[in-house]
């Protein structure tokens, strides 16, 4: 099967920053939260390999077959845009581990398609 590889907007929509915001919101205090979020707002985006960013969140390449991967993955093979993801850097030295605020489904779904292809990203470090 050939590759397909993701295209990606400029900028994370309206509704990724409040879905990371959300999220944040279980793993820090919400004036931490909102203050990682409008750091994020103000940050351009950067390109990472879709493999690295889910080997580096620790997380489990979730099933082909997960609706929300799916839906994604259905949008690449059709060349339309996904929205950047939201990473908040880890530091292994110091214990912090890294986070993807919003976007898992959409890496997971940048992985089936070509794991070694960049992914848009915005990362903020604590």
């Amino acid at each position: 099967m050939a590759k397909h590889t993701a295209k990606w907007k400029g900028r994370p929509d309206r509704a990724d920053f409040a879905a990371a915001f959300n999220y944040l919101t279980l793993q820090f205090s919400t004036p931490k939260a909102k203050y990682l979020v409008e750091r994020a707002r103000h940050t351009r985006c950067l390109e990472r390999i879709a493999k690295d960013i889910l080997r580096a969140s620790n997380l489990p390449l979730l099933p082909r077959d997960e609706v929300h991967v799916a839906d994604n993955i259905k949008k690449i093979h059709k060349g339309k845009s996904l929205s950047p993801i939201i990473l908040i850097q880890g530091d292994l030295m110091k214990g912090r581990p890294f986070i993807i605020a919003d976007g898992y489904h959409r890496i997971c779904a940048a992985c089936y398609a070509d794991e070694d292809a960049p992914v848009a990203a915005v990362m903020v470090g604590l």
